[in-house]
């Protein structure tokens, strides 16, 4: 979609609206806006009063007065498809919108143990149960409460409460400097907040679609990664870069990307990707509090997965893969959507009689080698299950650490499904063929059973 601005003028450095509408142009229809305006104020009075805030002692009752703060709070406009959902819970019952019969084939009895018994009902369980997006909103919520100097900047992510709602609330309760709504500029709001980092504030930066970020890319590969290194460890770059992205339902190719290969090879990044809700509370705090820049990728579809997490606090650790399920026959490494994938296909695999181990790697840079290492000393087969494209994507990387350090240890060679190097179609039968399958998945682990 491209966004047109007609019949503007700059005046005076304010965007200033003539007395003509505004069109939305790359939709079905032309769609008119009503006119707007914001100001563009100076980066050093954003600072100055950010780091102002960063300043007041740790509350979580504090706010600051929206009309008093740099930007403005306006309503913002967005354009956006009908959506559906479907809510899977930790029992493995799934809630279905009616209208969208494709979530059934996607991720319903994906969540599975590895005798698949009868689970005890999630309501006897302690802690509480949140939706994923819900949990990635708590824990950003509890770090902006424990330490005054996290803030949040992004798109839509004030008084909207971002695209998938992951900010809601956080501008009402914490204030218009702690909570940055931003132009639609992804490399100047990055680079902002590698700024900010610099200076000591802990920020999170959204992308509302993981695909946005390629605009940043010079800000995320030579600032971000590499500033700490060619200031000779003068600076700390403690920001994290978040956002979803992934093959949703008929997105698009451009909204439909998966960038964790594009951001692998920047030295001095680290990356990892939640799948539960669980994960993705404690990587999102463990994330704010490391001293190093760390992309949090997040998955469009996994957003309305249900899960109960403890009440206490906790994090998770951003070097560690987690053990799904354990196993003997074949070590299958996976992560972000098609994890669910996995267990999907591990359920059918059981039924045939393989025992396969699932170890979701969660950090994608660093791989966590002595989980994997331990599991391929074990099953001395590997299956890589990925939604990255085939050539140069995470599989790839996986596969050559793997025969670097463990080459000895297997019985046959590793296997790799990917998508397919092509862009995402948006046709809905299409899209599907263009991504790994549970059937495929069986497949793969009977050829390297054989």
């Amino acid at each position: 979609m491209v966004l047109v601005l007609r019949n503007y003028k700059l005046r005076n450095s304010r965007l200033v609206p003539s007395p003509f509408p505004t069109t939305l142009t790359g939709c079905s229809k032309p769609q008119i806006l009503r006119p707007f305006s914001f100001q563009l104020s100076p980066m050093a009075a954003i600072f100055q009063g950010v780091g102002a805030a960063a300043a007041l002692p740790s509350s979580p009752s504090y706010s600051f007065d929206s009309n008093k703060s740099v930007f403005s709070p306006r309503r913002s406009f967005s354009v956006r498809k009908g959506a559906s959902f479907a809510v899977v819970r930790s029992d493995g019952t799934v809630n279905l919108n009616p209208k969208d019969r494709r979530a059934q084939l996607l991720i319903s009895n994906a969540v599975a143990t590895k005798a698949d018994s009868a689970a005890a009902s999630s309501s006897s369980k302690p802690g509480h149960e949140l939706l994923l997006f819900e949990a990635l909103l708590e824990g950003l919520e509890e770090e902006m409460e424990r330490d005054p100097h996290v803030c949040v900047m992004g798109e839509d992510v004030g008084h909207y409460g971002g695209s998938y709602k992951v900010t809601k609330g956080l501008a009402k309760k914490f204030g218009d400097l702690r909570v940055l709504d931003t132009p639609i500029a992804e490399n100047s709001f990055t680079g902002m907040g590698i700024g900010a980092a610099m200076t000591g504030l802990r920020p999170v930066v959204e992308g509302m679609n993981m695909g946005f970020l390629l605009l940043a890319f010079n800000q995320i590969s030579n600032n971000c990664g590499m500033l700490h290194y060619t200031s000779g460890g003068q600076f700390t770059i403690p920001i994290v870069i978040r956002g979803p992205g992934g093959v949703g339902r008929q997105l698009g190719a451009e909204h439909s990307q998966r960038l964790e290969s594009y951001f692998q090879s920047i030295p001095g990044i680290q990356m990892v990707a939640c799948s539960t809700p669980y994960n993705a509370k404690g990587l999102m705090k463990a994330a704010i509090r490391s001293e190093n820049p760390v992309i949090l990728f997040e998955h469009v579809l996994l957003y309305n997965l249900k899960e109960r997490i403890p009440d206490e606090d906790y994090i998770c650790n951003l070097e560690e893969a987690e053990m799904v399920r354990p196993g003997e026959h074949v070590t299958i490494l996976t992560y972000s959507r098609m994890r669910y994938h996995v267990m999907q296909a591990a359920k059918t695999l059981v039924n045939k009689g393989y025992d396969p181990e699932v170890i979701d790697i969660r950090s994608l840079k660093p791989f966590d080698l002595f989980t994997i290492g331990n599991s391929v000393k074990k099953t001395h087969r590997v299956l890589i299950v990925e939604e990255c494209m085939r050539t140069g994507g995470i599989g790839a990387s996986l596969t050559a650490a793997i025969t670097e350090n463990f080459n000895d240890y297997l019985d046959a060679p590793i296997m790799c499904l990917s998508s397919q190097d092509v862009p995402t179609p948006y046709a809905g039968t299409l899209e599907e063929v263009t991504v790994v399958q549970p059937a495929q998945i069986v497949t793969a682990v009977e050829q390297l059973c054989q």
